[in-house]
Formats: C-alpha cells, structure tokens, sequence
C-alpha cells in the first residue's frame, strides 16, 4: 500500500485512480496523519443505495408561470429603455 499526501491526491487524482483501477491501494495523509484510506472495490460487492432518496422538493408542487407574452418581447421592451 503506498501512501499518498492529500496534495498528490488532488493534482495527480487521474494517475491515482488508474492505479487504483488496476488493484493499489492508497493511504492519505493530511500533515503527515493518515485520514482516509483508498481501495479498489471488490469484485461483485454490492453498491446498492441502502435508503433512497424518497421524499420531493419542496419546490415541485409549486406551479410554473404562464406569462402571455413571450419572453423575447419582455427583453427587448425593457432593452428600449436604456
């Protein structure tokens, strides 16, 4: 396992994860502490959502606006005004 700053993780994130892809793993350190530890995912685990985002924005029961001209002419009206 090679252990990798939380700096070489952010420039070099690409390289990082091909290695990871091809079963490296990763210690990161933040300050020389280690805080997270990156690894491949084993094969056939199971990535399921364990509780789904259920619930609606509070915003979608909220009617959209019908505006009786269109928006073209509102611009260009208040463009004339300049």
């Amino acid at each position: 396992m090679s252990t990798i700053s939380q700096r070489e993780l952010r420039n070099d994130n690409a390289e990082i994860m091909r290695g990871v892809e091809h079963g490296e793993s990763y210690t990161v350190t933040r300050r020389g502490v280690p805080v997270a530890r990156l690894t491949p995912i084993a094969v056939g685990e199971d990535l399921r959502c364990l509780r789904p985002a259920t619930r609606r924005s509070k915003f979608s029961g909220i009617r959209r606006v019908a505006l009786e001209e269109p928006t073209s002419e509102l611009l260009d009206d208040l463009r004339g005004d300049r």
